[in-house]
């Protein structure tokens, strides 16, 4: 089954994929918040019958913060931003952390270097005696196509390491695109799968998808035999979708 659906202006997608992955702390939900109410609803609904990993309470960067998974396993931000002013309110925060610490810069630079309207918004770095490798991104903020996205480095033990449960959608106009995203997501390291699936050099993994796909879908007498034709395929033909 699949759903999509709309937070706050941003594009969610919802699969049942089974027990075979399972969301963690890795990739969570930044929420923006202008008032102390607002956080305390949300934490209060996303909290509840779900897991705190830092208790909602004052700190150093902001005067209501908390980080909590919901009952879905799903991890979440809520942070009170009274100066809050940008139109996103829903941002995705990465972390990475063991094989992948201190890669957040390259992760940075690979992903704005292929999205138009992309662009580095804040970087703050660790400095010396931060019980943090020197220069790994205590914080950062860009955007790709316009939508903004946070990474964070983490050199500290953690469970945690990124995976399917949560994905990256690109949604391409022409097989060019595709082409494109696709060689360059899965070059020096990267992992092809099945279903324009794959994972890039960093863990993390994306759905590199035709546009026209969802139009093809809506066609009761010609949707099964896309979905035969796109389950033989790793990256995407739109060709061979069209005359399925």
């Amino acid at each position: 089954m699949v759903v999509n659906f709309n937070l706050c202006g941003q594009k969610f997608m919802g699969l049942n994929g089974g027990p075979m992955f399972k969301f963690n702390p890795s990739i969570s939900i930044f929420i923006f918040c202008k008032t102390q109410a607002d956080v305390e609803k949300i934490w209060n609904t996303l909290s509840t019958d779900g897991m705190t990993f830092m208790p909602l309470n004052e700190y150093p960067w902001s005067k209501k913060y908390g980080w909590c998974s919901d009952k879905f396993g799903l991890s979440w931000q809520i942070m009170l931003d009274e100066s809050l002013i940008e139109n996103q309110k829903i941002v995705p925060s990465l972390m990475f952390a063991n094989a992948q610490a201190g890669k957040a810069v390259q992760a940075i630079d690979l992903y704005t270097s292929l999205f138009d309207s992309s662009e580095v918004v804040l970087m703050d770095k660790y400095g010396v005696n931060e019980n943090q490798p020197e220069g790994n991104i205590k914080y950062s903020r860009f955007t790709l196509n316009n939508k903004e996205f946070s990474v964070m480095d983490n050199a500290m033990p953690f469970e945690h390491n990124f995976n399917e449960a949560i994905s990256f959608v690109i949604e391409c106009e022409t097989q060019a695109e595709i082409d494109f995203y696709w060689a360059k997501l899965i070059a020096n390291g990267g992992q092809e799968s099945r279903c324009g699936w794959l994972k890039d050099k960093f863990g993390v993994s994306w759905q590199v998808v035709p546009k026209v796909l969802g139009k093809l879908m809506t066609d009761p007498e010609k949707a099964p035999r896309i979905v035969q034709a796109f389950m033989k395929m790793n990256k995407f033909n739109i060709e061979d979708l069209l005359n399925a």
